[in-house]
């Protein structure tokens, strides 16, 4: 594997110097962002980087699990932000989701499929979950920005089927699946051209360390397929939370 110094990434940064160019001479007004997500990138992969290397030398379950809650809460935050600030149970009951999907999701796959030595091995636990809460984070904003989105403009035609005797989930049953639906959407776009139109990130680092090209493609299906089911998941839980938190006892819309 041909390994990167400083230097090399002293000559990486030339693109974004060349992006940040680009930027002035067409006057996008995307100067400063470029620069500060730039300055962003670099320090916290550098601390990330880092922070991983002690993690994975120590090889501490205590560290694992902080290391993954840490991960959770801040997926949990960015996801409820996207839905909506203004529920008050949203985040505990978004924190959950994900917690349930990515759980399941990493346990099935390390007793089933690859079988570490230890199940807090941080080189698979890390790294897997991580692709997995990624890809959970957007499915839950996803579906539930669509879902509260359709509640709140849709109330009218809701608050009929109550009335002539629908219960909240009848009356709010095309809104849930359409907003399921919709946050499958990028996970199934992205297995439909897998291999054919992308390579993802995870073939293509495998391939770039010298793995085994067919060996780096079994990972790849083997990701596709836990995030097929942890953002279905993912999906199903959020609206059905939603949904019981936008009625009251008396079966009355209030979200």
């Amino acid at each position: 594997m041909i390994e990167l110094d400083l230097l090399d990434l002293l000559w990486a940064l030339g693109l974004m110097a060349a992006a940040i160019g680009l930027s002035s001479w067409q006057r996008l007004g995307l100067t400063w962002n470029l620069a500060i997500a730039t300055g962003r990138t670099v320090l916290q992969l550098f601390a990330v980087g880092y922070f991983l290397a002690v993690v994975f030398a120590w090889r501490n379950p205590w560290a694992v699990l902080v290391v993954l809650i840490i991960m959770l809460t801040i997926a949990a935050v960015v996801a409820r932000n996207r839905i909506s600030q203004k529920m008050a149970r949203l985040l505990p009951l978004v924190w959950g989701c994900l917690l349930t999907s990515t759980a399941l999701t990493l346990t099935y796959t390390s007793l089933l499929v690859i079988r570490p030595e230890t199940w807090y091995e941080p080189q698979y636990m890390i790294p897997l979950a991580g692709i997995v809460l990624g890809n959970a984070m957007n499915a839950a904003s996803i579906s539930g920005e669509r879902l509260v989105g359709a509640l709140q403009n849709s109330r009218l035609e809701i608050e009929t089927h109550l009335s002539l005797g629908a219960t909240p989930a009848q009356a709010i049953g095309q809104y849930r699946r359409a907003a399921v639906k919709a946050g499958l959407i990028p996970t199934l776009n992205a297995m439909m051209v897998v291999g054919v139109v992308t390579l993802p990130g995870i073939i293509t680092g495998q391939l770039l360390s010298g793995v085994n090209p067919f060996n780096a493609a079994l990972y790849q299906m083997l990701i596709m397929f836990m995030l097929a089911f942890s953002t279905l998941l993912t999906a199903i839980l959020v609206t059905w939370g939603i949904c019981r938190q936008a009625f009251n006892e008396a079966a009355q819309l209030i979200i």
